[in-house]
């Protein structure tokens, strides 16, 4: 009887142990997070007596969107996710590519202001990435883009800092990196840049040359806690101005309105085939008389009988197949393959994969392309290092 009262007494004291400040805060970030991005409302009412939280059902809706493990509950991986760098338009509507219901310009040629610049670039190359990131949408469709140096443009491109004007503050370093407002009077189709991010302007980057730039990113990130590499400018803005000109968010991973940030090389990028759709439901193909320019890879099905698969590993215990920039993870608990983009998993990681492979007695994980480069993985998935390697046994 002592013994039982001991443990109950234990029991106790456990359950009155004051949760740590590390995880309250981690709490009051997700919590704000789907307030901003899936529409998290105040909890009350009978349905919260009865135990369902409105918490829990966001959790699902967005691990569905990302393609997580549907846990409903805020463990690390679904946290990683939450604190990787995208955009501040929310992610509510859940398809292949969606649009804001009923908002799109009524016009074809659209004018454009840079009202102010981000110190970390040249004026030069803010305009240079600017009007690159209008192309990319000018490109399929009818749309045709004029700069004005005054008076109130369709689009108004600005940076700015936390309350910058808009009810819609910035965040910071990180997190938030921009935002943009579908077509409509007023503030419609106007694009806001958090200036508290480092943007950079990147031409003739070669895939493993910003590879191993990402390298150093990593290095930067572990001493700094932030990712001090930069984010392009070019690839945030083309993201934006689909906003700008009536697309929302899309949950195809190799999507542009994708929202989570990734690096493409802007000399090579051509709009995914999902996002020429989604624009094109808008305002059509482009009739000129030009040649077409090239076409991007579809995202691959995984109900193609005759894709041939690049890499299948185990994981951590869960099945990954790996396909061109993509893989589908399999869950033990689940028969529906979770489809992702490589990059959005592993930012630092190679834009495909030709091996993988996981050590359990050094708990590594291991990314092969080429015969001299890995990414190796710790105990975290979101936490990479990357090497270049001659001699591949002295991995092991």
């Amino acid at each position: 009887m002592r013994t039982v009262c001991a443990l109950l007494g234990l029991l106790a004291a456990v359950h009155c142990m004051p949760v740590s400040q590390e995880t309250t805060q981690e709490q009051r970030f997700a919590e704000s997070y789907l307030k901003n991005f899936f529409n998290l409302t105040e909890e009350s009412g009978p349905a919260v007596r009865r135990g369902f939280s409105q918490v829990t059902k966001k959790l699902i809706e967005m691990q569905t969107f990302f393609g997580l493990q549907i846990t409903g509950t805020l463990d690390q991986e679904t946290l990683a996710v939450m604190k990787k760098p995208r955009c501040g338009v929310s992610d509510s509507k859940v398809a292949r590519f969606s649009t804001f219901d009923g908002l799109k310009w009524e016009k074809n040629s659209l004018t454009y202001r840079i009202i102010n610049y981000t110190p970390d670039m040249s004026e030069e190359e803010v305009d240079e990435s600017i009007e690159k990131a209008l192309q990319v949408w000018a490109r399929v469709t009818p749309l045709r883009f004029t700069r004005i140096y005054s008076d109130t443009a369709d689009i108004m491109v600005s940076f700015g800092r936390r309350d910058h004007g808009d009810y819609y503050p910035f965040d910071g370093p990180d997190g938030t990196l921009a935002h943009a407002f579908a077509p409509s009077p007023g503030i419609g189709g106007d694009a806001h840049f958090d200036d508290d991010e480092t943007f950079t302007f990147r031409s003739n980057t070669g895939e493993f040359h910003a590879f191993v730039e990402s390298f150093w990113s990593v290095v930067k990130r572990a001493l700094t806690g932030s990712w001090t590499a930069g984010y392009v400018l070019f690839m945030v803005a083309a993201h934006e101005f689909g906003h700008s000109l009536g697309l929302s968010h899309s949950d195809d991973p190799g999507a542009l309105m994708y929202p989570i940030y990734s690096f493409k090389n802007p000399e090579t990028f051509v709009l995914p085939r999902d996002d020429v759709r989604g624009i094109q439901s808008l305002y059509g193909p482009n009739t000129d008389a030009v040649l077409p320019g090239p076409t991007a890879p579809p995202t691959p099905d995984a109900c193609d009988s005759t894709m041939v698969l690049d890499a299948v590993a185990t994981l951590r215990g869960d099945m990954f197949f790996f396909k061109d920039s993509f893989f589908w993870r399999v869950f033990p608990q689940s028969y529906q393959p979770q489809q992702t983009l490589i990059t959005n998993f592993w930012p630092d990681g190679p834009v495909s994969v030709d091996a993988a492979y996981e050590n359990p007695h050094s708990d590594r994980v291991f990314l092969f392309k080429g015969q001299n480069l890995v990414v190796w993985i710790s105990c975290c998935f979101h936490v990479p290092s990357s090497k270049l390697i001659t001699n591949p046994f002295v991995l092991f």
